[in-house]
């Protein structure tokens, strides 16, 4: 490209004809740079700076031909402005504006702000070509159009354009390329060349810097966050000093699906999360218009649940007491715990499931339902159990019926008699209630009538009651049938002639006894007498004779008759009082006591 730009090129002269080039003067650190011992201009941070230099028309390298005006701003004091020239002061001092009428570099000062970047103004002789770009900061999203002019204007033809040594093809019209949507891949250096009055030139390069228009976002947030608390996700991005005030709009996703925006706030909240918010979560920046778009790494966020915890039984009726046939209702309950949960039922000692849910009807209840019931409550994760339930199931009190001792309804006077109130079926405790002719008499499950009269007579009923709890909210009853008691009034005559006659047979009994046992005694004697001159073999357990020192009790009663006997035939004197007889039987050696002396006993 640059075959016709030979040294020649570069000698000083006042026509262009001579390929004589523009006088160009030194540029400071601001905004230039060098290549090859030539200088090319740098777009740099204008709006970064306090004090801004203007310049009109709006070019870099800006050209003496195009009258060019430079306008010093920034915050310091008005009207108190100081021109450098090439490095020193230049012009009226004081003025705000300036009409450049001499090439070279110009910077400006105003008191508390400092130095403006430098503006460098080419002679009016110079190079054939010049590519000049706007003058002031370009961002990422912008427009920019670069021109290529030649030497006063002359007639360009067959213009070109190249980037960083490759040529570019399409993208320019005449002696203008214009670059839309700018990207950072844009930067670099620029240059232009075409025909001048039948001659190949070429322009020096230009550095074209593009700025970011905002970073690259990041999101930021917590990446396990707890089931059922708030989320907030940031996509945190930083906007250009050179352009603060530029509307961004935020969208964000979730597994590539939007979820939240396009919007200005930059943050994405969520007030209660569950476990299907779980993720990858991304966000994009984007300019108003959609020009510049830039996205956030991914950020992986998991939702844990809550485990279950507090997990509480109660039931209906309260405290699990009911009664045979009731279907009471237990409820389970978790104070902590984020879903799906699953709830399973259980009894000690039962090994099969009762049922799943948080609610378990025990239908038509039966005694031997009783038992500890639990629930318990799972997140797939992890598992929690109840403390158990006690469930205590009452059978009402049935059946109830009366039992006399001695079993028969019709007593004597003066007889005793006990009766006794039982049922068939009744959980403990179970109480017991008598009715004599429906009026209560006596509570327990025995009634004693001692020494019976005509006034014990009538019906008896015994009432058997159970209860639900302490506070008896539920009671009940089982009433027995009626019992009646028929007292016959005895005799007290026959009674005590029966009552002899038993003493007189005893007493008749015991003589008999004695008698029988001095024949006994005579017959040892005679034996043993016998024994001394013949001895027989030993006598067998049964013969016996009674040892030495026992003693033989004996009771004689005698017969009271009752006062006032109805008349009968003569009968023998009633016997006296009862007697008690305690006999020692003696040895045979001892010689004391004959007992066969048989008349002292009678």
């Amino acid at each position: 490209m640059r075959e016709n730009k030979t040294n020649s090129n570069r000698n000083k002269s006042h026509h262009p004809g001579d390929s004589h080039p523009w006088q160009r003067v030194t540029a400071s650190a601001h905004g230039w740079g060098h290549r090859d011992g030539r200088e090319a201009q740098t777009l740099g941070l204008a709006g970064a700076q306090t004090t801004q230099l203007l310049v009109e028309p709006p070019w870099r390298p800006a050209v003496l031909w195009d009258r060019v005006t430079l306008t010093c701003q920034g915050s310091g004091t008005a009207g108190a402005t100081t021109w450098y020239k090439d490095g020193q002061r230049w012009g009226q001092q004081g003025r705000d504006r300036l009409i450049v009428t001499e090439g070279g570099t110009y910077t400006c000062d105003r008191p508390g702000t400092g130095h403006s970047p430098t503006v460098t103004v080419l002679h009016d002789e110079g190079d054939w070509l010049v590519l000049q770009v706007p003058a002031r900061a370009l961002l990422e999203g912008d427009t920019v159009t670069l021109r290529c002019r030649s030497w006063q204007n002359k007639p360009l033809t067959d213009v070109y354009f190249c980037h960083d040594g490759k040529k570019l093809e399409g993208l320019h019209d005449g002696t203008e390329l214009s670059l839309s949507s700018l990207r950072l891949h844009h930067s670099g250096r620029y240059l232009c060349g075409g025909r001048v009055v039948s001659h190949w030139r070429e322009s020096e390069q230009v550095t074209v810097t593009v700025h970011e228009l905002f970073s690259v976002p990041v999101l930021e947030g917590p990446p396990t966050p707890t089931e059922g608390s708030p989320l907030t996700l940031s996509c945190l991005s930083t906007s250009s000093p050179l352009r603060p005030q530029a509307p961004l709009l935020h969208v964000f996703y979730r597994d590539r699906q939007v979820v939240g925006g396009p919007q200005g706030s930059p943050q994405l909240l969520v007030p209660a999360v569950g476990v299907s918010h779980s993720g990858n979560y991304g966000c994009e920046v984007h300019s108003q218009g959609g020009a510049v778009r830039k996205s956030s790494t991914r950020l992986r966020v998991t939702v844990h649940r809550v485990p279950p915890s507090g997990v509480s039984l109660s039931a209906q009726p309260p405290r699990g007491q009911v009664a045979l046939g009731d279907s009471p209702v237990l409820n389970c309950s978790v104070t902590m715990g984020t879903g799906p949960l699953s709830f399973s039922w259980h009894r000690e000692g039962l090994g099969a499931l009762l049922g799943t849910g948080p609610r378990l009807e025990l239908r038509h209840i039966q005694d031997n339902d009783s038992g500890q019931y639990r629930c318990r409550v799972s997140d797939r994760d992890s598992m929690a159990e109840s403390d158990p339930m006690n469930v205590t199931v009452l059978v009402p009190v049935a059946n109830a019926t009366i039992t006399p001792s001695p079993p028969s309804h019709q007593v004597h006077a003066g007889d005793n008699v006990t009766l006794h109130c039982s049922v068939q079926v009744g959980s403990v405790p179970v109480t017991f209630t008598w009715l004599h002719n429906r009026l209560e008499v006596a509570r327990g499950p025995l009634l004693e009538l001692s020494d019976i009269e005509v006034g014990h007579l009538g019906t008896y009923q015994c009432v058997a009651t159970n209860q639900l709890g302490q506070d008896g909210h539920r009671v009940f009853r089982a009433l027995s049938p009626e019992l009646a008691l028929e007292v016959t009034p005895g005799s007290p005559w026959v009674t005590e002639v029966a009552v002899n006659v038993g003493r007189t047979l005893l007493f008749l009994l015991l003589l008999l006894a004695v008698i029988g046992g001095c024949h006994w005694w005579h017959h040892r004697a005679a034996r043993k007498l016998q024994d001394r001159h013949h001895p027989d073999p030993p006598l067998s357990p049964q013969d016996a004779p009674m040892e030495e020192g026992a003693v033989l009790n004996t009771h004689i009663r005698g017969t009271k008759w009752a006062e006032g006997p109805p008349r009968m035939s003569p009968s023998p004197a009633p016997p006296q009082d009862p007697q008690v007889t305690n006999t020692e039987l003696s040895g045979p050696h001892e010689g004391q006591w004959d007992p066969c002396d048989c008349d002292d006993v009678l």
